[in-house]
């Protein structure tokens, strides 16, 4: 108990100072040693404008040597990096309505997609935010929306994606819709206040054969989501509660839980959870204060690979799979890892 209160102060000196160390590793248990190498550091890649947030990190393997997509909601595009450094749009106009119902995050407009993974076909799903739709980009160009509705109401705000190996579609809404026009809680960006024909609360869902379906409301501000290997537990990002929760999956696709697998909100640096991998060995990475935690898959907390500014989101790439792309809402960045994720 002593050694664990003594880490979590050490960590929290080292967060208070991340501005002059970002880009290195807080090590907190020495199972961090085989997955992040001493000389490890983190390089910037490429820097967007102070209106963009970026989200969605997508690797794609083949053609070789590969590409990164990457979501910038208000840009209203899915960007392209490959590794000669050059950045590029990939698809533009994710959202196509009127702009002045687009959905606000601070000063941001959030128009286009959010969360981005890949189908068992390597076929490109993605959020699109304002629109609340899951959207998949077919081979040929044309796009298929696959889920809008939930139980004849509009999904407010699709977040996070994420795809099991038997074609089922999880995504997690992060807004909720209620009857009020006016008032100090509309100011708040969890809510839609005024769109009577939303979904009145927040929700992790899944898609399933074409329908659906409610898998837990039971998460205060779901963001977030990834499989364990074996698919056996659905880890979800509970932002504004600053944990990260865990369901025991079944095999229908519905789940039991939530327990929380691991707390953050004892550490006061800037940042929260959000994005979430895991990477071959089972330890489980997502966005938190002062950067990128890593856990094992116990839960316990193993280190922190720091950012300058808060961490939006992440994925493994690069051609053997082990470097780690990592995104603020401005900065597209990459540190090597000594281990691959999983796909």
């Amino acid at each position: 108990m002593m050694t664990r209160l003594l880490n979590r102060m050490l960590l929290v000196l080292a967060l208070h100072s991340a501005a002059a160390v970002a880009g290195s590793v807080v090590r907190l248990d020495h199972e961090l040693d085989s997955l992040v190498a001493d000389t490890a550091t983190l390089e910037i890649l490429y820097r967007g404008d102070s209106g963009d947030s970026f989200e969605g990190p997508v690797w794609i393997r083949h053609p070789g040597p590969g590409y990164l997509l990457f979501t910038n909601v208000p840009g209203n595009v899915i960007d392209k990096w490959t590794p000669d450094g050059r950045v590029s749009a990939f698809i533009t106009d994710i959202f196509t309505g009127d702009p002045a119902t687009a959905l606000h995050a601070g000063s941001r407009v959030m128009l286009g997609a959010n969360g981005a993974t890949l189908d068992r076909e390597g076929r490109l799903i993605y959020t699109s935010y304002s629109a609340g739709q899951i959207v998949r980009l077919e081979k040929n160009g044309t796009r298929t929306v696959l889920a809008s509705r939930y139980d004849g109401r509009n999904i407010n705000a699709p977040n996070d994606v994420v795809v099991r190996s038997d074609g089922l579609i999880y995504f997690t809404d992060s807004r909720m819709s209620t009857p009020e026009t006016s008032g100090p809680d509309c100011d708040k960006f969890w809510l839609l206040c005024g769109h009577a024909s939303g979904v009145p609360h927040k929700g992790v869902y899944f898609v399933k054969d074409g329908v659906v379906h409610l898998f837990s409301k039971d998460v205060h501000h779901p963001n977030g989501l990834a499989f364990s290997a074996n698919e056996k537990i659905l880890y979800v990002s509970n932002t504004i509660q600053k944990n990260v929760l865990r369901f025991d999956m079944q095999p229908d696709g519905t789940g039991t839980g939530p327990s929380v697998f691991s707390d953050m909100s004892a550490d006061p640096a800037e940042g929260a959870p959000d994005g979430i991998k895991l990477d071959i060995r089972g330890n489980v990475y997502c966005t938190g204060p002062g950067g990128i935690w890593i856990l094992s898959s116990s839960g316990r907390h193993l280190g922190t690979i720091l950012t300058a500014e808060r961490s939006t989101n992440f994925t493994f790439g690069g051609e053997d799979g082990r470097a780690l792309f990592i995104e603020s809402a401005t900065t597209l960045a990459r540190i090597q890892l000594k281990v691959r994720g999983l796909r």
